[in-house]
């Protein structure tokens, strides 16, 4: 587990960014309760827009009624031809 460098990390965006760089994926929940990022989907979205290669994908996990949901995953695609 690689430990964040706060003097590189800056903002939220930057949080988020590393944390897809070192752990490959994250969830609204993980970026909520690590860096506070309330809106995760509008970083991921003007990280995209900076031409990082984000995807996501859903996964279904129960809520805390014991009903399925489905969340977002994020996952940082350092090499698009891994894809296929």
């Amino acid at each position: 587990m690689k430990i964040i460098d706060f003097k590189d990390v800056k903002t939220q965006k930057d949080a988020v960014l590393w944390h897809l760089q070192n752990k490959e994926k994250i969830t609204s929940w993980e970026a909520i309760k690590e860096y506070g990022v309330t809106r995760l989907a509008a970083t991921i979205f003007n990280l995209k827009s900076e031409g990082y290669k984000i995807i996501s994908k859903e996964h279904k996990v129960k809520n805390r009624f014991g009903r399925a949901v489905n969340v977002a995953v994020y996952h940082y695609i350092d090499n698009p031809m891994t894809l296929f």
